[in-house]
């Protein structure tokens, strides 16, 4: 079992930065690869990012690819997601999820075996 916590949310302006952390806990993170999902009101959950369990891999959706950047730390157990040049339409619930190490990095919900209870992200115009 793994305990994914994510910390960081909040409301910003059009153009703005924030970071979001998830920390996790429980089984060993380095043998996990990890993703953000986002999910606005009345829309699906949506994949973000994904980084591999060694960081040397990652991937993004395209309407965030040179905007956001996913990283890790495996001594601090926690995933990042650096988000720049904010948009109104980044505004959701964003999510952490883990699975273990595969061999390409999923991007569909169901892939992902464990999720954090989300944290909020709001951008004003």
């Amino acid at each position: 079992q793994v305990q994914l916590v994510e910390s960081g949310g909040g409301l910003v302006q059009a153009g703005g930065s924030l970071r979001l952390s998830c920390a996790a806990s429980g089984r060993t993170f380095s043998n996990y690869a990890m993703g953000w999902f986002r999910q606005a009101p009345g829309k699906e959950r949506e994949f973000v990012a994904a980084i591999s369990w060694s960081g040397g891999n990652v991937y993004y959706a395209d309407s965030v690819k040179d905007r956001f950047t996913i990283s890790r730390d495996n001594a601090k157990n926690t995933v990042y997601l650096q988000m720049n040049s904010l948009k109104p339409e980044d505004t959701a619930v964003y999510y952490c999820a883990a699975t273990l190490m595969v061999v390409v990095l999923p991007t569909k919900v169901g892939r992902y075996d464990y999720w954090g209870q989300g944290t909020q992200v709001t951008v004003s115009s």
